[in-house]
C-alpha cells in the first residue's frame, strides 16, 4: 500500500531546511524554515484524519476545534498556561497556542524556583534522606518510612503542584510555528479526560528533584522519578503529533549514584497508562531518554482498553520502552529506530511485549550498529505477541521474532486476536525512513 496522495501534496508544498547541529546532538530537527501552508484549515484548528490509527475510532479526535474566541488561548508564561487550561473538568472546548518555551519551574509571577524552593519548609535534606535510609542500616526489605520519607514525599507534592498542567477534555495545546515553542521542566497530566490533541511541542527537562529510594526494586534497589514529559492516565481519544522529546540539557550520564545506583530524576517521556484508550502517537521524535514509553502501568491495567497507534516516530538515544506494552491492541509502523547509543544512552530493547499485549510491528526500520544483534531489539514476558511484517534492519528485511526467540528463554508469541483496520498513511516500504522522517518529525515543522 503506498500512502495517500493528500500526504504527497503536503510534501510538495512545504520547504524543510533543517538544523544540522541539532540533528547532530540526536536532539531531533529543532530549528525549520517552511513556506505557508494552502491548507484551507489553521494549524490549531486540524483534526485527526478519519482511519489515522486508534484515536480516530468512534466518534475521533476533533480536540478544541469547536472553541469560541473566549476559549482562544496565547499563552507564553506558566501562569498564563494554568489559566488557560482553567478546571480539569471543564469541557468547554478550548485552543491552547503555546508561544516560546515555558519553564514549569517559575512561580505565578515568573521567578525561577529550584529544588531548595521545593523542599524549604519541608525538612527533607538529601543528606539527612541518604543516612536515613542506608542500605547498610536501614536494610533493604522495605520502602523508606519516617520523618525524612514524609518530608521527602511533602517536596514532592510541592513541586507537583507547580510543574503538572492537568489538560481539561476537548482541548487542543498547540505550538506556535517559529517561536520554539514547548514546555521545559513540565508535565502534561491528561487524566480521565477525552478528546486532546497536542502539536509542535518540545517537552525538555521533566525532572523530579526528589526521586524515592526503593531497596526492593530489583536485585540492587533503584531510585524512581515520579513525572513524566506527557502523561495519560484514564485518558481517551488522544493524538500527540508532532513533538519532540528530550532528557536535554540535563542528560542521564550527569546523575550521580547513590547506594551505588544512579540517581534518576527522569521518568517516562509519554506514557499511556491507567486504561487509557484510543491513541494515536505520531511524527514525534524520542531522544535522549531511559524508560521512554509505556502501555499499561501493570500486569492487570485494564483488559479491553490500551488500544494505540504509534507511526513515523523517530527514536535515537533511546535506552528502552519504544515502546514496553501491556494488555493491549497497540499497532507500530513505520517508524525508525536508530539504536546507536548517542550521548551515553545505550539502547538495551526497542519493542517490548507483555501481559498479553497483541503487537502488530511492521514496515519499521532499524539502524543497527555492528556491535549490536537483532535479537535484543525486541523483549517480553512469555507472554505477549509480536506479529507483522516487512521490518528492515540495516535495509535487510528480518524477522525480529525468530531472531529474538532464537536468543531467548521467554518466547514472544507471533499471532495476535486483531487486525489493523485504522491504518491511513501506511507506508508498504520502510527503505526511505531514515531519510523521510528526518525533516519531517519532531517539533518545528508544523505551519
Amino acid at each position: 500500500m503506498t500512502a495517500p496522495s493528500h500526504r504527497r501534496s503536503l510534501r510538495t508544498r512545504r520547504t524543510v531546511v533543517a538544523s544540522a547541529a541539532a540533528l547532530a546532538a540526536g536532539i531531533g530537527a529543532a530549528t525549520f524554515v517552511m513556506n505557508a501552508n494552502a491548507d484551507s484549515v489553521d494549524l490549531y484548528h486540524r483534526t485527526l484524519a478519519a482511519k489515522d490509527g486508534w484515536a480516530s475510532s468512534g466518534t475521533g479526535t476533533t480536540g478544541g476545534t469547536k472553541a469560541d474566541s473566549a476559549h482562544t488561548f496565547t499563552v507564553s508564561t506558566r501562569a498564563q498556561l494554568v489559566k488557560a487550561l482553567g478546571s480539569a473538568s471543564d469541557t468547554t472546548p478550548r485552543i491552547i497556542k503555546i508561544k516560546g518555551t515555558i519553564d514549569a519551574n517559575t512561580d505565578d509571577a515568573g521567578k525561577k524556583l529550584t529544588c531548595a524552593n521545593y523542599a524549604s519548609g519541608t525538612g527533607y535534606s538529601l543528606t539527612s534522606y541518604l543516612k536515613a535510609y542506608d542500605p547498610s542500616t536501614y536494610g533493604t526489605s522495605k520502602l523508606p518510612s519516617g520523618t525524612q520519607e514524609t518530608a521527602r514525599a511533602a517536596a514532592q507534592t510541592k513541586q507537583a503542584k507547580n510543574i503538572a498542567f492537568k489538560v481539561p477534555a476537548n482541548t487542543s495545546i498547540v505550538g506556535v510555528p517559529g517561536t520554539n515553542a514547548g514546555i521545559s521542566g513540565g508535565m502534561l497530566q491528561i487524566q480521565n479526560v477525552d478528546n486532546v490533541i497536542v502539536r509542535n511541542l518540545s517537552f525538555a527537562a521533566t525532572e523530579d528533584c526528589f526521586p524515592q529510594w526503593d531497596p526492593t526494586d530489583g536485585d540492587d534497589g533503584n531510585w524512581n522519578s515520579n513525572y513524566d514529559s506527557v502523561t495519560l492516565r484514564g485518558a481517551t481519544h488522544v493524538w500527540a503529533d508532532h513533538n519532540t522529546f528530550t532528557d536535554a540539557p540535563h542528560l542521564d550520564s550527569a546523575n550521580p549514584k547513590y547506594y551505588g545506583r544512579e540517581y534518576q530524576i527522569h521518568d517516562g517521556a509519554l506514557d499511556i497508562t491507567k486504561g487509557s484508550d484510543l491513541v494515536t502517537v505520531s511524527r514525534n521524535q524520542f531522544t535522549n531518554h531511559d524508560k521512554t514509553m509505556l502501555i499499561g502501568s501493570s500486569d492487570t491495567d485494564s483488559t479491553g482498553k490500551l488500544r494505540v497507534s504509534i507511526h513515523h516516530n523517530v527514536w535515537k538515544g533511546v535506552i528502552q520502552r519504544a515502546p514496553l506494552a501491556r494488555i493491549g491492541q497497540i499497532h507500530i509502523y513505520n517508524n525508525y529506530y536508530d539504536v546507536t547509543t548517542l550521548n551515553g544512552y545505550a539502547p538495551q530493547y526497542s519493542i517490548n511485549s507483555r501481559a498479553k499485549a497483541q503487537v502488530v510491528a511492521e514496515n519499521n526500520y532499524w539502524k543497527l550498529p555492528s556491535t549490536a544483534k537483532a535479537a535484543k531489539l525486541l523483549s517480553g514476558d512469555g507472554t505477549g505477541s509480536v506479529a507483522g511484517s516487512g521490518n528492515l534492519v540495516n535495509g535487510a528485511v528480518t524477522d525480529l521474532v525468530a531472531a529474538y526467540n532464537a536468543a531467548s528463554s521467554k518466547d514472544l508469541k507471533t499471532t495476535v486476536n486483531w487486525t489493523p483496520t485504522l491504518t491511513a498513511g501506511l507506508e508498504s516500504s520502510a527503505k526511505s525512513l531514515p531519510t523521510s522522517l528526518g525533516t519531517t518529525t519532531g517539533a518545528g515543522v508544523l505551519s
